[in-house]
């Protein structure tokens, strides 16, 4: 005869089965965390773990969505991506004018392929007073044209800025129309090939930790599914480990330059103007300070010129888009 303890554990042993099994269930049941990504050699680097299989071997379903940067921050504020690659300055624009998102992985800075790329016979910034550039207002790149005038002592109003779309910069550089442009690889690149014999008057070489680009994700996300986004965190850093090796040099620059059907050979000047950061690195640049070679001072300079431009009227939180935790927390695990 079954005594009421002896029920009572059985009971219990049979709600813990049923209970695991329901969280099993759960588990096997979750959505791909989907992530848009696009043609930025710091976030093409994904594809490395993407190809070699590393997300399944750490036990995390991720689905990332190849498409034009501007399409792909729509498509964050949309709702349709749990996250996104962005720049710290482009993070805070889908912020304040659509979703704000949180910062949890430091990929890399621009060390070059941003530019302000000039016709021949203009050989640097001064040259380009009161002549046109065409480039996206209230970008990146329209930052770093400032921070460059700004270290050169020129006043950046005695430009002409003609508001251009990115990917249509080669273009409208090739027409003569305007007297230098402003983009980024592979638009930059695009355009130097366009007008034989035009150069770069300015890079993010110059003035480094202007741009930094991130993986941002969905705050909301981030608090349901932190162990996910940790374990995307943990790839992140073997796909560094194996970009920093030498020996994988030649595999790694066809993986990237597969994704965006180009060869190795032409790849590899692109992948050179991005410094993706170790995770020492990263963690200097992840503490706190004003300046550049703080994500939290670049951030703030950011915020400033996109309320100077007239993006959105009041200053934002900086602290509230970035969140250095799931690096610190790895970067303890392996010590």
């Amino acid at each position: 005869m079954m005594t009421f303890h002896k029920w009572a554990a059985k009971a219990a042993r049979t709600g813990l089965c049923a209970l695991a099994l329901l969280t099993v269930s759960s588990l096997s049941a979750k959505e791909p965390l989907k992530i848009g990504y696009s043609d930025w050699p710091g976030w093409v680097a994904w594809q490395i773990g993407i190809e070699k299989g590393w997300f399944k071997e750490e036990g995390v379903e991720v689905d990332f969505q190849w498409m034009d940067y501007v399409a792909s921050m729509d498509a964050y504020a949309a709702g349709l991506l749990d996250g996104v690659t962005m720049t710290n300055g482009d993070a805070l624009v889908t912020g304040g004018t659509g979703k704000p998102s949180v910062g949890i992985i430091i990929n890399d800075y621009s060390n070059g392929n941003d530019m302000i790329v000039a016709a021949p016979g203009i050989d640097s910034l001064a040259d380009l007073k009161g002549k046109k550039i065409g480039l996206e207002e209230g970008f990146v790149i329209h930052l770093l044209l400032i921070k460059g005038a700004e270290a050169a002592g020129i006043d950046a109003s005695e430009f002409e800025i003609i508001n251009t779309a990115t990917d249509k910069t080669p273009s409208v550089f090739q027409t003569g129309a305007v007297s230098a442009i402003g983009a980024w690889q592979p638009n930059s690149g695009e355009a130097l090939k366009a007008v034989a014999n035009s150069k770069p008057v300015l890079t993010s070489a110059d003035v480094p930790g202007v741009i930094y680009d991130l993986l941002c994700v969905d705050p909301e996300t981030l608090d349901s599914r932190r162990d996910d986004w940790m374990k995307v965190v943990k790839v992140w850093y073997r796909i560094v480990d194996y970009l920093k090796d030498e020996d994988n040099i030649d595999d790694a620059l066809a993986i990237l330059a597969k994704r965006v059907s180009i060869t190795p050979e032409e790849y590899e000047p692109l992948f050179e103007g991005t410094y993706i950061m170790t995770l020492e690195e990263s963690l200097k640049v992840w503490k706190k300070a004003d300046g550049l070679g703080s994500i939290y001072g670049s951030t703030s300079v950011s915020d400033a010129f996109n309320v100077d431009m007239g993006v959105y009227e009041q200053p934002l939180n900086v602290d509230q888009y970035l969140d250095p935790s799931l690096t610190l927390e790895y970067a303890e695990s392996v010590k």
